[in-house]
């Protein structure tokens, strides 16, 4: 068939043209083949009927040529001349167009690429929903190479409810009660989802004992580090093997003590594994203001914390509540989301309200008051305050 098809090429017959007879002729070759001929035979009916379709239309296309010339006064070969550039230009604009969609196609596929994976951000409502979301989260990062991350639970105090409300727990007790009836608790049931294999540091030993082990629960120890600060380590021990284990420092502060434990703790651990800051009491470097006991403290955490190898305890899980123009408001980072805003509204669907978080909008950065009262103000939903929401209710 290939050597057919040079044979039209050579008789001046196009690519589609040779197509569309090459396809004839072997439904013909079919057809004679069906109706009882020799293999041979039909093979030679089909081209030799085949090609005197080539030659025919070879001949119609240099009468049309011909006529064409007559009628523009021009010869025959100008004729053909200005046909083979209108032909060589028609597939040069073939070309480009396919190349440009295919180079679109390549530009949707790199944006799908780019945002594929990333998670459906919702404010959780109990302890079970923050614990996942914030796991996946981590776990994300860790696949990153960010190995060093800083996680802000919302804290609640679990021994009165399993749900998040809309604002801050008070804890009376101060920071032992808060570490006791909330940080503890809290950080244990999000290391009990956390996995985070450091594959680069096992051995085919260790490969062998953790198969099948990776999705099992761990074992979670906790070690008080000073109790009236209500700081700890709570170890996660793979059940996968200690390639798995992951370590949690717990309300640390900016005491040079922590420091120090973030230093060693980072050093033993490796660079590979995971190691977690849970809600330390700091913001940024500028926490560390001038002490005279520890006048290097601000550059001491500077390079600890925030330049250190792993990620420099990036924040890869936030949830913050607070009021921004007397309304609930949550501020939530999911790695790798940017920060999503939210603002709950009351839902009287089951005849009493019931605050619904309603998504105002996302931030590149950690959003402000400022950005949630810009944003509140656009929605018609929130026109009104929360209390004169509640009286306009209650008139009806």
């Amino acid at each position: 068939m290939k050597s057919f098809t040079l044979l039209l090429a050579a008789a001046g017959v196009s690519s589609s043209e040779a197509f569309s007879i090459n396809h004839r002729s072997s439904l013909k070759s079919v057809t004679a083949t069906c109706s009882g001929s020799g293999s041979g035979s039909s093979k030679l009916y089909s081209q030799s009927s085949a090609l005197e379709e080539a030659l025919k239309l070879r001949e119609k296309a240099a009468k049309v040529r011909a006529e064409l010339a007559s009628l523009e006064g021009k010869s025959l070969d100008q004729v053909e001349e200005e046909a083979a550039k209108e032909k060589e230009q028609r597939e040069r604009l073939i070309t480009e167009s396919k190349a440009a969609s295919e180079a679109a196609m390549f530009k949707r596929k790199s944006s799908a690429d780019k945002t594929r994976g990333l998670p459906v951000v919702y404010v959780p409502t109990n302890i079970e929903e923050q614990s996942v979301q914030a796991a996946m989260a981590i776990e994300r990062a860790f696949q990153d190479g960010i190995t060093r991350q800083t996680v802000r639970l919302a804290l609640i105090n679990t021994r009165e409810t399993e749900e998040i409300g809309v604002e801050d727990e008070d804890f009376v007790g101060g920071a032992k009660q808060m570490y006791r009836e909330s940080g503890k608790p809290l950080t244990t049931a999000l290391l009990k989802e956390v996995r985070a294999v450091a594959t680069d540091i096992q051995s085919e030993d260790d490969k062998k004992k953790g198969a099948g082990k990776e999705k099992l629960p761990p074992t979670i120890k906790a070690q008080d580090i000073w109790d009236f600060d209500g700081s700890a380590l709570i170890t996660s021990e793979a059940a996968a093997g200690p390639s798995g284990d992951v370590q949690a420092l717990v309300f640390p502060n900016t005491d040079v003590k922590y420091l120090k434990d973030i230093e060693q703790i980072h050093k033993t651990l490796g660079k590979d594994r995971l190691f977690l800051l849970v809600n330390p009491f700091w913001r940024n470097v500028e926490s560390w203001g001038f002490n005279i006991l520890a006048p290097n403290a601000k550059k001491k955490a500077q390079d600890v914390v925030f330049d250190c190898d792993g990620g420099a305890f990036e924040e890869t899980y936030v949830l913050k509540r607070f009021s921004a123009r007397g309304e609930d408001c949550v501020a939530l980072k999911v790695y790798p989301n940017d920060w999503e805003m939210f603002a709950f509204l009351e839902d009287y669907s089951f005849g009493r309200p019931i605050p619904t978080a309603m998504r105002l909008g996302s931030s590149k950065e950690e959003p402000k008051l400022s950005d949630f009262s810009e944003l509140l103000n656009e929605r018609e939903e929130f026109k009104l305050n929360k209390t004169m929401r509640q009286l306009n209710r209650n008139n009806y």
